[in-house]
C-alpha cells in the first residue's frame, strides 16, 4: 500500500462487490455488471456528480478484464497524448483508454479518438460531470453507451466511513471514535472522495487519538479546506454559493463568487451554462428577458473568451440577481410529469387529434375542434386535457408583477375552471 496516497486511493475498491452504491449499474443482474462478467464491454461514458465512483468503476473494469489500461485527464492531456496511446494500443488488444473530465476535450481532441473507437483499437471509457449531450460531440457520443451515476445516499456514505476506519492501515493505527457523522456528510455533499479526504484531514489534525464529533469536524474543516480550484474539491461549493446568491437576489455576493471562479480559471462555458439554466429555473416568466440575456451572454462569452468575457458575465450575473424571481415553470413541469407517471398514457381528446386522412376523419379525429382565432379574443374555452384530468392546474403563476398579469389574463379567459 502506498502510504503517501490519499485515503480515497488507499481504499479504492478492486471489485464490484466492494463498491458502495450504484446498484442500478453494477448490482447483481444489472446490464453493465453482466457485460463486465462476460468480459466484453462497449465504449461508454459515465455521467454523474463528483465522487460517485466513475473512476473507480473504470479501474474495476480494467482489473476484472485484465486488459491494458491507459488513463488520461482531459484537463492536462491533448491530441498528442491521445495519439501516442492509440499507437501503443494497436499492439495491445482489448486496451481500455479512460479519460477523466472528457467534457473538457475540445472537438479536435474528441475527433482524434473517433477512428480508434470505430475500429476497436481502444475501448473508450469517459467520465464527466457535465451532460454529455452538450459536451461530447455527436459522432463520438453515438459510439458510446452513456451510464448515469447517482449521488451516494446517507447509508452508503456512512458505510464508506466505517470501511475506511476498518480497512485503512494508517487509520487503524490510531484510536478513532466516530461519534457523529452529520458534519462529515454535509460538508462532503454526497461526494465520496471529498468525504474520505475530509475524514483523513480530521484524523491527521488530532494525533493518535480522536473523537469525531460534528463540532470538531466543523472546526477542522474551516481551518483546513483549500481555497477554490476549478479542479479541486470546492468547485461545487463555489458554484452552489454563486447560484444561491443569484437566486437570493444578492448581486454583490453573486459577483464575488463569480470573481472567485474567474480567478480560479473556471471554464467560461461552465459559468455561462449555469446562468442559462438559472434564467429559466429561478426567474422564468417573472422576467422572460432574463433567458434572452443569459442566452446572449452564453453566445458572447464563447465568441470572445477571457478576459473580456469577465465584463459580459458580470453584466449578466448582476442583471439576473437583480431580477424578480419565480420557480413557477419548474413547479409546473414537475406537476405535469407527476401526472404522466400517475395516470399513464391518457388518450388525446378526439377533437384535438390530427386528422390527415379520410379514415381518421371518419373516426371523428378533429371533429368539433374550435379554431381559437375564429372566436372573440382569439379564445375558445374548449377542453385540451384528457377527460381523466380535465380541469387540473399545473401552472401556478408566481407572486410577482409579470406573472400577476399572466394570472389576471388566464383568470379572465378560463373564469373559475383553473382557479386562477
Amino acid at each position: 500500500m502506498n502510504t503517501t496516497a490519499p485515503l480515497a486511493e488507499r481504499i479504492r475498491p478492486n471489485t464490484l462487490d466492494e463498491l458502495l452504491g450504484q446498484e442500478h449499474l453494477v448490482g447483481k443482474g444489472s446490464i453493465l455488471r453482466r457485460a463486465i462478467e462476460h468480459g466484453k464491454i462497449p465504449s461508454l461514458i459515465f455521467w454523474g456528480p463528483p465522487g460517485t465512483g466513475k473512476t473507480t468503476i473504470a479501474n474495476i473494469i480494467a482489473h476484472t478484464l485484465q486488459v491494458p489500461f491507459f488513463q488520461l485527464s482531459a484537463i492536462s492531456a491533448g491530441v498528442k497524448e491521445v495519439r501516442e496511446i492509440i499507437e501503443q494500443a494497436k499492439t495491445q488488444p482489448g486496451a481500455i483508454l479512460f479519460i477523466d473530465e472528457i467534457h473538457r476535450f475540445n472537438k479536435g481532441q474528441q475527433d482524434a479518438l473517433l477512428g480508434a473507437v470505430e475500429k476497436g483499437i481502444i475501448t473508450l471509457i469517459g467520465a464527466t460531470t457535465e451532460n454529455p449531450s452538450f459536451e461530447v460531440n455527436s459522432a463520438l457520443l453515438s459510439r458510446c453507451q452513456v451510464y448515469v451515476l447517482k449521488p451516494l445516499d446517507e447509508k452508503a456514505l456512512v458505510k464508506l466511513l466505517q470501511v475506511a476506519l476498518e480497512k485503512d492501515e494508517q487509520l487503524r493505527s490510531k484510536k478513532i471514535e466516530l461519534k457523529e457523522t452529520s458534519a462529515l456528510l454535509n460538508i462532503s455533499g454526497g461526494d465520496a472522495r471529498k468525504l474520505l479526504n475530509l475524514l483523513e484531514i480530521v484524523c491527521d489534525a488530532s494525533g493518535d487519538s480522536v473523537s469525531i464529533t460534528n463540532s470538531y469536524v466543523m472546526d477542522v474543516a474551516q481551518k483546513r479546506i483549500a481555497l477554490y480550484d476549478k479542479n479541486g474539491e470546492q468547485h461545487y461549493d463555489i458554484i452552489s454559493a454563486f447560484i444561491k446568491s443569484i437566486r437570493g437576489s444578492d448581486p454583490n455576493a453573486a459577483v464575488y463568487w463569480l470573481a472567485r471562479m474567474i480567478e480560479g480559471g473556471e471554464d467560461v462555458k461552465f459559468i455561462a451554462r449555469r446562468l442559462l439554466i438559472l434564467a429559466s429555473e429561478d426567474i422564468g416568466n417573472a422576467n422572460p428577458t432574463a433567458l434572452v440575456m443569459a442566452n446572449a451572454s452564453f453566445d458572447a462569452v464563447n465568441k470572445i473568451g477571457y478576459p473580456e468575457a469577465n465584463i459580459i458575465l458580470s453584466q449578466c450575473v448582476t442583471y439576473l440577481a437583480a431580477s424578480p424571481k419565480s420557480n413557477a415553470a419548474v413547479a409546473a413541469i414537475g406537476e405535469a410529469l407527476s401526472a404522466v407517471k400517475k395516470y399513464g398514457d391518457l388518450p388525446v381528446p378526439l377533437h384535438i387529434r390530427n386528422a390527415p386522412t379520410k379514415l381518421m376523419k371518419n373516426l371523428d379525429y378533429g371533429k368539433n375542434y374550435e379554431y381559437s382565432h375564429s372566436y372573440e379574443n382569439n379564445f375558445s374555452p374548449q377542453e385540451y386535457l384528457p377527460k381523466e384530468i380535465a380541469g387540473k392546474k399545473f401552472y401556478e403563476p408566481g407572486t410577482n408583477a409579470r406573472e400577476e398579469e399572466l394570472r389576471k389574463f388566464l383568470k379572465n379567459l378560463w373564469k373559475d375552471k383553473y382557479n386562477y
